[in-house]
């Protein structure tokens, strides 16, 4: 049996608005990836950075928890993003090393504007990135 050509007119409409829900679910996981590797990428090499500027040869008298305040203003001024949120910790070692920790908190947008954690039922929760750098405060330059 040979049908018209306009027997299923509208069934190519039908088939991508039922698709859509799913399409826009992927890419709105696609976008927050790459922004996510790209905060990541960032966030190393300025946490790096700032580390071995202001932690490797603190002023004299300066201690270490002047120093990670530097650390942290600088992060957040290069890193000025409402989606991203970051924190630096200091923890001591035993022959005098000190590790900087610092944290990147990701949370997903709905390609850059507010987002409630959930686009047609898939939940995206904030990601945590860290990065550590060890270094010797007694040997201005050192990292270890």
């Amino acid at each position: 049996m040979i049908r018209k050509a306009g027997s299923a007119c509208g069934q190519m409409t039908i088939e991508a608005m039922v698709a859509l829900p799913a399409l826009i679910a992927v890419a709105v996981i696609a976008v927050n990836a790459l922004l996510f590797f790209d905060a990541c990428a960032s966030f190393d090499r300025q946490f790096r950075l700032a580390v071995t500027t202001f932690a490797t040869s603190p002023a004299h008298g300066e201690g270490q928890g002047a120093a990670m305040g530097r650390v942290e203003q600088s992060l957040e001024q290069a890193i000025d993003e409402e989606y991203l949120d970051t924190e630096v910790s200091v923890s001591g070692h035993s022959p005098g090393w000190i590790t900087y920790i610092g944290e990147l908190r990701f949370t997903p947008t709905l390609f850059g504007h507010g987002f409630s954690g959930s686009a047609f039922g898939v939940s995206l929760p904030p990601i945590v990135h860290r990065a550590e750098l060890t270094i010797d405060p007694y040997k201005p330059g050192a990292i270890v």
